[in-house]
């Protein structure tokens, strides 16, 4: 068992020195003076987001960009709260901003898709942006947008993502996890022209923008909306298999959004079972392979841990194969912090290490074997 241990150890050493190596092959975006502004249409999909909803919406009206080349589409889920009056009240304040308020009447297997979609056919423009509810957007977000498309000519841009603020250790864990995903997601299009090895697979539908000819080319979510989960990760799929090389990562902290970290634990597995529940349904079988190695790596970590409990196996071994992924972990998660600006959140690394392991086997299970609550329904 202890060279299984040390082969999962070196296979995994690989891939993450890899993707850190991407991070930094992966060139940022230095804003410039621009004279082509692109028309967006920004999609927010929503259900009971009252206390988020204003303070997602003040943040695009102070977003510095023509007021004439950007429309906010909100799609009202069958809220059971103030949303829909928080948002009307919105538009009345601020009838210098094009908003659209559209009513999902009919009950959707994927309602977040189906919003998505109602949002695109109302659109009026041609570049579509989504983010969430619970987000709030730098001023620059725009700008940020289209100067990537108009330097590299993307049929899709994948931007970055992060937590606001927050003082508890379950907010700081949920930091360290995200920052995870995001350097694997930042390392993947930074060796994208190595894509023989690995094509990037992952992407936030919190902060993604892609041109509706591309969107309607790779007929939207059809294939997959059956999904409650992956309205960005499976049409990033589609775009690159019909667009290679026109889906790129936009490094720019000047287009990072924050989103709020989950209130308790419970919640955090919830969203979290959402995410991996649709790790089956990728085609690429490099993808999966990926998520069997971080939960075989985890697993075999936790199986160790027990029998060195139990005397069959010396702690000196199980520390060994556990250093190796604490500190390649630390490596790829300080890159990913030190662009993100979040360098303070590694005080919490030692211990949120310890916990991680048990957090990635009870969520990849109970993926696979739990419905979940999102949004105050049941999935399966």
């Amino acid at each position: 068992m202890i060279i299984a241990g040390f082969t999962i150890a070196v296979i995994y050493g690989i891939l993450i020195l890899y993707l850190s190596q991407g991070i930094d092959r992966l060139p940022s975006l230095e804003l410039k003076k621009q004279a082509h502004f692109n028309e967006f249409s920004i999609i927010i999909p929503f259900r009971n987001e009252a206390q988020n909803l204003l303070k997602l919406l003040g943040s695009l009206a102070a977003v510095k960009y023509p007021e004439d080349k950007y429309e906010i589409i909100l799609i009202d889920d069958n809220s059971e709260d103030d949303s829909v009056v928080l948002a009307q009240e919105f538009t009345g304040d601020h009838p210098e901003l094009n908003v659209k308020i559209i009513k999902l009447t009919e009950e959707h297997r994927a309602p977040k898709k189906a919003a998505i979609q109602k949002g695109i056919d109302a659109s009026s423009f041609e570049w579509i942006i989504t983010t969430d509810a619970d987000c709030s957007v730098p001023r620059k977000w725009l700008l940020a947008f289209n100067q990537m498309i108009n330097t590299e000519k993307a049929k899709m841009v994948v931007a970055p993502v992060t937590y606001e603020e927050g003082m508890s250790f379950l907010h700081q864990f949920q930091v360290l996890d995200f920052l995870s995903l995001q350097g694997i997601t930042m390392g993947s299009f930074g060796q994208s022209d190595k894509g023989i090895i690995l094509e990037p697979f992952l992407c936030n539908g919190a902060n993604l923008c892609y041109s509706k000819e591309g969107f309607n080319a790779v007929h939207g979510f059809k294939g997959n909306e059956h999904l409650a989960s992956g309205d960005d990760v499976f049409l990033m799929e589609k775009i690159q298999e019909k667009y290679p090389n026109q889906v790129c990562f936009l490094k720019s902290y000047e287009a990072l959004v924050k989103t709020s970290s989950q209130k308790s634990w419970r919640a955090l597995l919830s969203q979290r079972i959402r995410w991996a529940s649709k790790t089956t349904a990728y085609d690429s079988l490099k993808v999966k392979m990926i998520g069997l190695l971080v939960f075989a790596y985890s697993l075999l970590l936790i199986i160790f841990f027990f029998y060195g409990i139990a005397g069959k196996i010396s702690w000196r071994s199980i520390g060994l194969i556990f250093l190796i992924k604490f500190n390649l972990d630390f490596l790829l998660i300080f890159k990913t912090s030190k662009f993100f600006k979040q360098t303070d959140i590694l005080r919490s690394y030692f211990i949120s290490s310890f916990i991680h392991p048990f957090y990635t086997v009870i969520v990849s299970v109970l993926s696979l074997t739990k419905n979940y609550r999102w949004k105050e329904r049941s999935y399966r």
